[in-house]
């Protein structure tokens, strides 16, 4: 009997294919974007301190999105990770889309970001 590759498996051996060569400075943090069945999360980390230095996601209270990983809402937490970031002074980041194909909620989050005024 084939069985069929685990998708999670094969995109964290992609993510780390990106992230030999990918790493944020306390300068230009790291724009990681995980995605789930249910939310999406969206971080900037100090890879340099081990710190995150921001984060926003649709499982976020204060943002009022409601449950649901969509594009509408994966728009939203781009603009307010941009938000975030543009408040600790940070206007340039390193985009990591953490192995997912750069299509749908994750191109729809980092257009959104970079709108808002992120530059990457």
């Amino acid at each position: 009997m084939i069985t069929k590759p685990d998708k999670n498996i094969v995109r964290k051996k992609r993510h780390g294919r990106v992230r030999k060569n990918l790493f944020g400075t306390a300068e230009r943090p790291r724009l990681n974007v995980f995605r789930s069945n249910k939310n999406i999360y969206a971080q900037l980390i100090d890879d340099i301190n081990g710190i995150t230095v921001a984060s926003a996601s649709t499982a976020d209270k204060d943002l009022n999105i409601g449950a649901g990983s969509n594009v509408e809402n994966a728009e939203k937490v781009g603009e307010a990770i941009a938000k975030r970031a543009l408040d600790k002074g940070y206007k340039s980041v390193v985009f990591d889309r953490g192995g997912y194909l750069y299509h749908g909620r994750v191109k729809a989050l980092a257009d959104a970001a970079r709108e808002a005024g992120l530059e990457f």
